[in-house]
């Protein structure tokens, strides 16, 4: 029964991070709009063509890296642009995200 009990705290000390590690966090001067993808690296923001960067990273909503072609067309996100006016990350936002209010910058 020890050895079982062992395992299981050594299971758990070890999930543990990797949990911890998904913790969801839009900063705040993230916008929010509705995607659609358009073709390569061109999405359409709110009905304005934006370019993605680089390095761009598009996450789900269970905040795993997706692919833009696999964004749902007038997907509702939160996106930050980088310094040259391209969109560098994007959230697509959970049901609970899309139902909150964003937070006022000062």
């Amino acid at each position: 029964m020890r050895i079982k009990l062992f395992a299981l705290l050594i299971c758990v000390l070890l999930v543990s991070p990797a949990v911890v590690a998904q913790v969801r966090q839009i900063p705040d001067s993230a916008r929010r709009g509705s995607i659609t993808h358009i073709q390569d690296t061109i999405v359409e923001i709110d009905g304005r063509r934006l370019q993605l960067s680089a390095g761009a990273r598009t996450r789900s909503q269970e905040n795993l890296i997706m692919v833009p072609t696999s964004l749902p067309p007038g997907a509702l996100v939160k996106y930050q642009l980088d310094g040259t006016g391209q969109i560098h990350r994007v959230w697509l936002l959970t049901p609970e995200e899309a139902a909150a209010p964003d937070k006022k910058l000062e």
